[in-house]
């Protein structure tokens, strides 16, 4: 489990790099707005699990747009370095299993507990509360993929899909969460495994409450 000095370490040195570059040339690559004002100060919209990002430059401050609050550290490292990562590649619509991803292989118990499993053990004996929940919070898209799916935008130019298989008297419920194959052009494996629980995990508060 990451530190909260690692999370720190991490915001700060991609803050440092993103503060050089042009925040114009970094909007159009990830699919963000971009506004300026007479001082200066540049300004990036984009959309972050269906919720609406700003993002200050050269500052490089976060805050939901609705709100103003900041989105929790984990959530900043991983908005910083979508906008690090971003190439202006919109979705390749070819899915891949997470152990594809380059280094997947070796987050791979992390990304089962931190993401697939939960989701099975929450939606697995009733998989379209699921599609329900993922369509109020994200706006998802049903799918026909498994036996329930749905495709979420996370990042204007990443989506993820969850898929649900139901159980029988052999088989117990499965499920799984796919990528894009770009993904692995724009975040680490480690990004994405903490990607996949952001999903996951409110779509699970959702249904316990």
């Amino acid at each position: 489990m990451a530190r909260i000095d690692d999370y720190k370490k991490a915001a700060e040195l991609a803050r440092t790099d993103l503060a050089e570059k042009n925040p114009k040339r970094i909007a159009d690559l990830s699919g963000a707005s971009f506004e300026a004002d007479a001082n200066g100060k540049a300004y990036i919209g984009l959309e972050f699990l269906a919720r609406d990002i700003t993002v200050t430059w050269p500052e490089l401050d976060i805050c939901f747009k609705e709100s103003g609050e900041e989105p929790p550290l984990q959530e900043q490292v991983l908005l910083l370095h979508y906008l690090k990562g971003a190439k202006g590649l919109t979705p390749a619509d070819e899915w891949i299993a997470y152990q594809e991803v380059p280094d997947g292989k070796f987050y791979l118990d992390a990304f089962v507990r931190r993401a697939k499993n939960p989701m099975v053990q929450v939606f697995g004996n009733q998989p379209e509360l699921m599609v329900k929940l993922a369509v109020e919070r994200y706006g998802a898209i049903p799918m026909n993929e498994g036996d329930v799916s749905v495709r979420v935008q996370a990042f204007p130019h990443v989506p993820v899909a969850l898929i649900l298989w139901r159980g029988d008297d052999e088989f117990p419920p499965e499920g799984t969460i796919l990528f894009d194959r770009n993904i692995s052009k724009i975040l680490s494996a480690e990004d994405i495994a903490w990607l996949a629980g952001m999903v996951v995990y409110p779509l699970i508060g959702m249904a316990k409450a």
